[in-house]
């Protein structure tokens, strides 16, 4: 096993084409970058050449990053993971902290913000809290993903849960959260 490298990061996103520019930006600035689309890919690169930094998205092709996470971390302890997701919900955000995540950003994130997380010299930005409470769309996007990850991903658990169809919970799922 190959001693970790603070210049290697791993990417793992099965968005070809985010993967493809996030990798050569990250190479810009002087990482060598690992991508994997799945979590089998992930986890060999992981043990190939542990790598101290790594961007996770949250929603694979079939499979959860947070599911990778702890698998991740198992690995390599001192590996710094970021959850990065077009789904955000504080659930989700909430549950990946617990999992070991460093950070949890939502897409689009830029480069910049992506490597301000890894940087532990920075202060954290101070971001504003609503004044009036959330919508009852983002209320029901937070629930939605808090019960999916209490059945582990399980859409039709969690459509029986919920008690809607499994298709509904699916094109819900399928649309981007609402802001508030």
């Amino acid at each position: 096993m190959s001693m970790p490298d603070n210049r290697y990061l791993l990417i793992v996103d099965d968005d070809a084409t985010f993967t493809r520019i996030l990798g050569r930006a990250m190479t810009r600035r002087g990482y060598q970058v690992l991508t994997a689309s799945t979590v089998t890919e992930a986890l060999n690169l992981c043990r190939q050449h542990n790598p101290r930094r790594a961007v996770v998205d949250l929603k694979l092709e079939s499979e959860s990053g947070l599911h990778l996470l702890p698998q991740l971390i198992r690995i390599n302890p001192k590996l710094e993971v970021l959850i990065l997701t077009g789904y955000s919900s504080i659930s989700t955000a909430v549950e990946a902290i617990k999992l070991g995540a460093l950070n949890y950003l939502c897409k689009p994130a830029s480069v910049e913000d992506i490597l301000a997380t890894f940087d532990t010299d920075a202060t954290p930005e101070t971001t504003g809290i609503s004044e009036g409470p959330p919508s009852v769309e983002r209320l029901e996007w937070e629930h939605i993903q808090r019960v999916l990850a209490e059945n582990d991903g399980n859409i039709s658990a969690t459509a029986r849960r919920l008690g809607m169809h499994r298709r509904t919970l699916q094109r819900k799922l399928q649309k981007r959260p609402v802001k508030q």
